[in-house]
């Protein structure tokens, strides 16, 4: 199988699927190539349901969006405003759409990691793409740094078993970091730019 960070031509085969989370409903049309084509992953959701919504303001950055429910979540449920990037472009089409589908608006772009952002960041939140390698995951975590806002908060989801605990020693080397939640083995961790 096509590892879903690359842009590789693997057969379309949409579907459909419902979610919700906390008490918000949400459809988004997945596909092959894409992570967690068939439903929300558990990181995913265990992230989204431990973010203060209240605190979520002004401009919120969805880093490796894939289908988009993390940006689109946020939009559906604050005020901030949402950029959301991923490399591949089979998710950035179905981010769009699944924008539409879920009546929300947001900014959805194509970058390699940060080559196309150009702004700063009050949030940015991901689950981001372990099979990448632990060089681009730092790249990813670590120059977060360069595109946040002073007191800027990156919140990330990552499984023991992906090397959390090896990723919040390293993090708490630059940022102020904070586990707020640990579940069946998937980390909730606040990296706050110092």
């Amino acid at each position: 199988m096509s590892h879903y960070f690359t842009n590789d031509n693997v057969k379309s085969n949409k579907q459909k699927i419902n979610v919700i989370i906390k008490d918000t409903k949400l459809s988004f049309i997945t596909d092959n190539g894409i992570f967690s084509k068939k439903g929300l992953d558990f990181g995913t959701r265990t992230l989204l349901e431990n973010i203060d919504l209240q605190n979520i303001k002004g401009d919120v950055l969805d880093f490796g969006c894939g289908y988009g429910p993390i940006g689109i979540y946020l939009k559906k449920t604050t005020n901030a405003s949402i950029d959301m990037i991923d490399i591949n472009k089979r998710a950035i089409n179905l981010a769009k759409e699944n924008a539409r589908l879920n009546n929300v608006n947001v900014n959805i772009f194509e970058s390699n990691i940060y080559e196309n952002v150009t702004k700063k960041y009050d949030f940015i939140i991901t689950n981001p793409p372990i099979r990448v390698g632990k060089k681009i995951l730092y790249t990813i975590l670590f120059e977060a740094q360069n595109y946040l806002k002073e007191n800027g908060e990156l919140w990330l989801v990552i499984n023991k078993n992906g090397g959390a605990k090896t990723v919040l020693s390293d993090l708490q080397k630059y940022y102020d970091v904070t586990v707020i939640k640990k579940n069946k083995g998937f980390f909730i961790i606040c990296a706050k730019n110092r």
